[in-house]
């Protein structure tokens, strides 16, 4: 059985850091581009971040500088850091899993406060 488990999410000043993790189960990891997706209140799913299985790195152009992907397949895991949050990066965050198949996590609550 597959399982993408976020963690990591929480209530946050504008201007700090989270780092969100999504750890994976019943899957051979490595071989898997993961990503990371958000959903706002009353918006559709975007794209964060993507690193292939390769390790090649890609993020949606407005959050370049500001959020970084990282996985380690040791521990079958992907990370999420973001720093210098804003109120409009509060969202769901989901993990996402990808090679044939798509899985995805159930969601980690980020919010930004003022």
């Amino acid at each position: 059985q597959v399982q993408l488990v976020e963690s990591g999410g929480g209530l946050v000043q504008a201007g700090g850091s989270l780092r969100l993790s999504c750890a994976a189960s019943g899957i051979i990891f490595s071989i898997y581009d993961m990503a990371w997706y958000r959903q706002a209140p009353g918006k559709q799913r975007e794209l964060v971040a993507t690193v292939t299985s390769g390790g090649t790195t890609n993020y949606a152009d407005s959050l370049k500088g500001r959020f970084t992907i990282s996985r380690d397949n040791a521990k079958n895991t992907v990370y999420l850091q973001m720093n210098s949050l804003k109120i409009e990066d509060t969202a769901v965050y989901y993990c996402n899993a990808k090679f044939r198949k798509n899985y995805w996590g159930q969601g980690t609550q980020v919010t930004v406060s003022s």
